[in-house]
């Protein structure tokens, strides 16, 4: 009797350790398999469409802001304090003047080069946005090599706005572009109904070519499909989500297209597939 009871207490300890290794050993994959789960952090991914501002009023009413009395280093309504930085090319000198703000105004994370002022390592960067190292470029910029000009335009709040030139080393304009709070003016927008508020694609337009991030959204708003294009050809990677109804973010697909333009002999390929709960139903082991 003594044996049996000794042989079942065995039994019960051995099966909580297996239950206990498939927990862990599943954690582990979790957490060092990116494709594990197809759920996406909110933080990381927005779940519902931008609100743009490319109707005649909202210019209209710009304009009307713009006119009025311009206050010293004051742009846009913003308080701002002008930064320097300077770099040796050679045998010339690159200055980079510009201005910014301390304001931690959230950044529509849809745009896809966000500019800002690395104060430890003095620098302009345009990814990877953190409050915490540096501050947002806004209102006038100008880079010049020696004593000549070869870039102007205007920030806001990070994004390009305006009218951007570009000039080169004899101050021949090389370059002219219009931008809407960071997106190109030209940029073609489609949407689900007549009163132009419902979304469904936002196509980023340079030059009569497709040049930027590319949105596809749910009809309610929540993204469905998010890529880039780069010179009219779809680079990166596109990644496809389920519709939640804005619950959360769920990976349906992604698909690998090249890294950069042009790329001779490159076929576009599945990488990964979920089921609507973020379940990985398929992964494509060449991609590791």
């Amino acid at each position: 009797m003594r044996s049996i009871y000794l042989l079942v207490l065995l039994l019960i300890s051995f099966s909580w350790s297996a239950n206990a290794q498939k927990k862990n050993k599943k954690a582990t994959e979790e957490t060092t398999d990116p494709d594990s789960s197809g759920v996406v952090s909110n933080k990381l991914l927005p779940t519902t469409s931008p609100l743009l501002l490319f109707d005649e009023q909202a210019k209209k009413e710009k304009k009307k802001k713009e006119k009025k009395k311009v206050k010293k280093n004051i742009f846009f309504g913003e308080k701002t304090r002008k930064g320097r930085i300077r770099q040796n090319l050679r045998d010339q000198v690159q200055y980079t003047i510009f201005n910014y703000t301390s304001n931690k105004k959230i950044i529509d994370p849809y745009i896809r080069d966000i500019h800002w002022y690395d104060q430890k390592d003095r620098m302009i960067r345009t990814k990877d946005f953190d409050p915490s190292k540096g501050v947002l470029l806004h209102g006038p910029y100008e880079k010049f090599i020696n004593e000549t000009v070869i870039e102007k335009g205007m920030f806001f709040y990070g994004t390009k706005h305006g009218t951007w030139l570009t000039f080169d080393t004899r101050s021949v304009l090389t370059d002219k572009s219009h931008y809407v709070e960071g997106w190109p003016k030209d940029s073609r927008t489609t949407y689900y109904d007549g009163n132009n508020k419902l979304i469904e694609k936002l196509t980023p337009i340079e030059y009569e070519l497709k040049e930027g991030n590319f949105y596809h959204f749910h009809e309610n708003g929540q993204a469905a499909v998010i890529g880039e294009y780069q010179y009219g050809e779809k680079v990166g990677l596109w990644t496809e989500y389920w519709n939640t109804n804005n619950t959360t973010a769920i990976r349906k697909r992604e698909i690998q297209y090249q890294e950069k333009p042009f790329t001779k002999n490159f076929r576009p390929f599945i990488r990964a597939e979920w089921d609507k709960d973020g379940n990985l139903i398929y992964r494509n082991i060449a991609s590791n």
